[in-house]
């Protein structure tokens, strides 16, 4: 259970952060994600009953491993987990901001919960279907469906919504057998008819609040031009980095000097010693995935 102090709060004109996470958390449904079981006050206090997780967080579990750092492995498990949470939340319009090992917490069948949303940033999302037709070895141009904010996108998937499809909803005669499926793509090797893509990143949202741990501030947060979504993708390639070589990239010896890093400093790796050919390429393609998320310019990186 979550116990927060209003009248704290509201001294520290925080208030508004606590009520946004309640908000938040009583929309969410995902695996990954905590359930808000209740919510009540008691006196001055305000109180979230979410599920407990015995497993505890990911930075006080490093902590305990040799060199306090994960195998390639495990830091990719546990970020493909976070990454599946944070598209949802995104698609719910939610910037998460605060990504961090000591707010992605284990539960008891090992899989994670994101917690503490008291810095998230709620804002509309419009989703869209990409229903391009996936080809083999060539590419599709297509064309892209836009749906209403928040409109269920299953019946755009069964032809109900939008441009995406004029068949019609198919029925379970319709639905072809494994047989015929196989035999269908034997016949057409060169396209391959997939469902559309649903895409939903809240692109729209600017805040220009100084929110978040230093380590972990995006370059646009930092200069306070104002900062979207885009943000979460940042803490996320600070976050693989951290599992994976024990620390966070941009750290200097003090608040500022970690902040003119992440400005200025280019992204370098510390040297590992890989047991086996296989870790090295796993190394290797997780660094690739951390150049791509740190890119300075918000333009060009994840979510732009």
């Amino acid at each position: 259970m979550k116990v927060v102090d209003r009248e704290a709060l509201a001294i520290r004109k925080k208030l508004q952060r606590a009520e946004t996470e309640k908000e938040i958390l009583r929309t969410l449904d995902h695996p990954f994600l905590p359930t808000l079981y209740a919510d009540f006050d008691a006196s001055h206090y305000s109180c979230l009953v979410m599920e407990f997780c015995p497993g505890g967080d990911l930075h006080v579990a490093r902590q305990r491993l040799p060199g306090k750092r994960f195998s390639v492995t495990a830091a990719k498990f546990y970020a493909a987990e976070t990454i599946l949470a944070m598209e949802y939340l995104h698609m719910m319009g939610v910037v998460y901001r605060d990504l961090k090992p000591e707010n992605v917490l284990v539960r008891d069948d090992g899989h994670i919960m994101l917690s503490d949303f008291d810095l998230s940033l709620k804002c509309d999302v419009v989703p869209r279907l990409d229903c391009r037709l996936a080809q083999k070895n060539v590419k599709g141009s297509g064309s892209y469906c836009v749906l209403p904010p928040m409109t269920p996108v299953l019946s755009c998937f069964y032809g109900g919504v939008g441009n995406c499809s004029k068949k019609p909803a198919p029925t379970p005669r319709d639905v072809p057998s494994e047989e015929e499926e196989e035999h269908e793509d034997r016949n057409n090797p060169e396209e391959l008819e997939v469902g559309p893509e649903l895409v939903a990143e809240p692109i729209n949202a600017r805040s220009k609040s100084f929110v978040g741990t230093h380590e972990y501030l995006a370059p646009e947060v930092i200069t306070g031009n104002g900062h979207g979504s885009a943000v979460d993708w940042w803490t996320l390639g600070v976050f693989l980095y951290e599992m994976i070589y024990g620390r966070t990239p941009f750290k200097g010896e003090n608040n500022e000097k970690t902040l003119l890093n992440i400005m200025k400093q280019p992204l370098s790796f510390p040297r590992l010693n890989p047991s086996s050919g296989k870790e090295f390429e796993e190394l290797l393609r997780a660094q690739e995935l951390i150049r791509s998320l740190l890119v300075k310019n918000p333009k060009r990186g994840w979510g732009a």
